[in-house]
């Protein structure tokens, strides 16, 4: 997709607060850190749309980036091992759940990891609940550009394996920094909204 316009719409924490123009929506989940805001960033040709931080859960909110008046991208508070206290943790779990189970006008999940190492136990998670609630989710390993080319297939098949991805489950190598992978994830994005 040709990007011509990306904007910031708005930060929510409850469905009252998402846009309501039912523009498909596409979901971007991974743990803090991961690398969803600079993926954001390089799809949509922007330095900083979307805010990146070095400090793990900066996003707690369900940010909304309108593309092209085409679709959204749901930039979701990461997983893992944010310094948060335990009740906020267990909020961004219900918002994100009920996000997830009960979106209209969601049309799919992209969920990132990191290919420099083994899925984590909640990418597993992620991934396994995804499945169960038959959202569609393409698995999106970042970071390419820190590992040698050589080594690419070797830590595909470990994100494969770890997840137990299908042959046929999409599983794009990407780099925010080289745009390795860019034209085929958003190939795949393409597949998943209504033309």
């Amino acid at each position: 997709m040709k990007v011509t316009q990306a904007e910031f719409v708005i930060s929510a924490v409850k469905p009252a607060q998402y846009p309501a123009d039912a523009l498909p929506e596409i979901a971007l989940a991974g743990r803090s850190n991961v690398g969803k805001s600079s993926l954001i960033n390089c799809l949509i040709n922007r330095k900083n749309l979307a805010r990146t931080s070095s400090k793990p859960g900066k996003t707690q909110t369900i940010n909304f980036y309108r593309i092209n008046e085409a679709l959204y991208f749901a930039d979701m508070p990461g997983y893992g091992f944010a310094r948060v206290p335990k009740t906020v943790k267990a909020a961004w779990g219900r918002m994100i759940e009920s996000y997830l189970s009960n979106r209209e006008a969601l049309y799919g999940v992209i969920q990132v990891v990191d290919l420099r190492h083994p899925p984590t136990g909640d990418d597993r998670s992620m991934y396994s609940w995804l499945k169960h609630y038959d959202i569609p989710a393409i698995v999106v390993a970042t970071k390419a550009d820190k590992i040698s080319r050589g080594n690419w297939s070797k830590h595909l098949k470990q994100i494969r394996n770890g997840l137990d991805l299908s042959a046929a489950d999409p599983l794009i190598l990407f780099s925010a920094q080289t745009g390795q992978g860019k034209a085929d994830l958003w190939k795949e994005i393409g597949h998943l909204i209504p033309r």
